[in-house]
């Protein structure tokens, strides 16, 4: 049996990795328990003032009580199994979609439904970003740079799923044929608090995006940099790989400088 090249080895296991919204389902679900713990401590308490702005204060949060929640069932159609892909769901009561398509052409139709329902509420804008990986999935990569600049636009800059978000804007970039834009949006990304996820995961996008233009140097110099500043990550792994493959074609590649040793309080 012929061996497979380092090169296609390193794209099938990228193929395998979780996509850019792998973690969205879950990652809403934790926002809509945080969100209704909140709100139910939040509840009794009015503000003192005008009593027209304690009705409003109110019935905002009411709106957006009642959002969360039915995000929260809107989101179920993500646990709907495929036939001959999930296992089946014995307690479902609803059908097994016939294709993975079905299911993503279905979550577009039910989330595009709900956020116009609920435009405005921070629920809506969370559902933005499950839309966006079904219409990314679907081939639909300007829908779904619509809908990852309508989640960007709406969350604080803190916010824990950004860099999800511009991850996913930076692979619709990259569908799309526009290396510039894609690199913009992991360069964002590479600033933005990734958390342990998906932590060095922008620096290796863009050591992706100057490959894919010939910048193979410039590249390694990216690469080298990501086992140091983000040891035993996801991203760390990915760059010592491509940085192999990079060397086999001749790249100079530089070595990567040991991580700073940890230090101790002497007292």
């Amino acid at each position: 049996m012929v061996a497979q090249p380092k090169t296609e080895k390193i794209r099938q296991q990228e193929l395998r990795q979780p996509d850019a919204f792998q973690k969205v389902g879950a990652d809403a679900r934790d926002w809509l328990m945080q969100r209704q713990k909140f709100l139910a401590i939040g509840a009794g308490v009015l503000v003192l003032g005008a009593v027209g702005f304690a009705i409003g204060s109110e019935v905002s949060k009411r709106g957006e009580e009642q959002a969360s929640m039915q995000l929260g069932q809107a989101l179920t159609v993500l646990d709907r199994p495929v036939t001959g892909v999930d296992p089946a769901d014995p307690s479902s009561t609803e059908p097994p979609f016939p294709t993975v398509e079905a299911r993503d052409q279905q979550v577009v139709t039910t989330l595009s439904t709900f956020r116009k329902d609920h435009d405005g509420t921070r629920a809506a804008t969370t559902a933005a970003l499950p839309q966006a990986k079904a219409e990314f999935r679907l081939g639909k990569y300007d829908d779904a740079l619509a809908s990852l600049g309508a989640f960007l636009k709406g969350v604080p800059e803190n916010d824990a799923l950004r860099a999800s978000a511009l991850e996913g804007q930076g692979y619709a970039y990259e569908a799309k044929g526009d290396f510039a834009q894609a690199m913009a949006s992991f360069e964002q990304m590479e600033k933005a608090d990734t958390g342990e996820y998906l932590a060095g995961m922008g620096q290796y996008h863009k050591a992706r995006m100057l490959i894919l233009q010939g910048k193979k140097d410039e590249a390694a110099q990216v690469l080298s940099k990501i086992p140091t500043d983000h040891p035993n990550s996801a991203a760390a792994r990915q760059a010592t790989e491509r940085m192999a493959v990079l060397a086999s074609q001749g790249v100079k590649v530089p070595t990567p400088a040991p991580p700073p040793a940890a230090t101790t309080d002497a007292g």
